[in-house]
């Protein structure tokens, strides 16, 4: 069954919040999401900034224990202009060059969905960036289930619940999941994203409102502790944390029970295998929790003759 959804209110925090739509296993949703700060699709204000949730989505059958699978079938941005900060966060340099680091400000840029592309506005014809044009990435930077112990944890951070994770690879095409802390799960997304490189160095993407399409599956009595994902290509899990070690230690830890529990695994064949094949990606340093990804290729899962992938 298909489900269309128009938002009448947005949140600022991923939490048990009333539901503002209730769909079933196997689902799926059509709905849009505003930007950032809170613009539609018309570039009007719409939702109190930032990070203005659409949802949460009531999922019958899930419950605490279980885990809620999303796969994303399309994210199109749904106007023709994006914005970004057009200065680095200071964190991301050394202390002394962040001391000289000017005043960031909103720069705005084209955004050509049935094209694919996207291009800096209104730049002087004589600056570097003029003749820059580049492919388009659209992806949701913060969604996930309302957290344990019935928190509303702010849509600025994530953790093992999801949230503002801004990893570049959450795309259309992606199934994600999460472990289920709250009756129904309580699934909130927002905060597109046209194009944006790792980590969020700028503390944004280029921020603009999205149509979404996606189908939620819930796998009863299966646990998990973070979230984890399947692209065509990989098997990956997400930390959240800060340090950056310690988000590297939650994905990493993640990703280890995964080989165990769905590819029969030990801890020393994992370990031999992980040490050999695992990627990683910084999702974000700019965020109150940084975000580590932890992949490992399905090519090489393929040659066990075993699990889910």
């Amino acid at each position: 069954m298909t489900t269309v959804f128009q938002p009448a209110r947005y949140y600022n925090t991923l939490g048990s919040h009333e539901p503002q739509c209730v769909v079933r296993d196997g689902d799926t949703i059509e709905t849009y999401t505003v930007d950032a700060r809170g613009w539609d699709a018309r570039g009007e204000s719409a939702a109190t900034r930032g990070n203005p949730m659409t949802g949460p989505f009531y999922v019958e059958g899930a419950s605490p224990g279980d885990t809620l699978e999303v796969e994303f079938e399309s994210i199109v941005p749904s106007r023709d202009w994006g914005w970004v900060s057009n200065v680095l966060a200071p964190n991301v340099v050394n202390p002394e060059q962040a001391q000289t680091l000017p005043k960031g400000e909103i720069v705005h840029w084209r955004v050509n969905a049935a094209e694919g592309w996207t291009e800096l506005k209104d730049l002087p014809a004589d600056s570097a960036l003029s003749r820059l044009r580049l492919p388009l990435r659209p992806f949701l930077g913060c969604f996930g289930v309302a957290p344990a112990q019935g928190q509303a944890i702010s849509t600025a951070t994530s953790g093992p619940y999801g949230g503002n994770m801004d990893y570049r690879g959450f795309t259309a095409g992606v199934k994600v999941s999460f472990p289920v802390f709250a009756e129904g799960a309580l699934f909130h997304l927002g905060d597109g994203h046209a194009l944006q490189g790792d980590g969020e160095i700028a503390g944004t993407g280029i921020e603009i409102s999205m149509d979404v399409r996606f189908t939620v599956r819930v796998h009863k009595a299966r646990t998990i502790g973070w979230p984890r994902a399947e692209t065509a290509t990989h098997l990956l899990c997400v930390g959240n944390a800060r340090p950056l070690d310690q988000a590297l230690q939650h994905a990493t830890t993640e990703m280890l029970d995964w080989l165990r529990q769905d590819y029969g695994l030990s801890v020393q064949e994992a370990s031999l295998l992980l040490g050999q094949v695992v990627e990683y990606e910084v999702a974000n340093v700019y965020n109150p929790a940084y975000s580590m990804v932890c992949k490992v290729p399905k090519a090489v899962l393929a040659q066990l003759g075993a699990g889910r992938a």
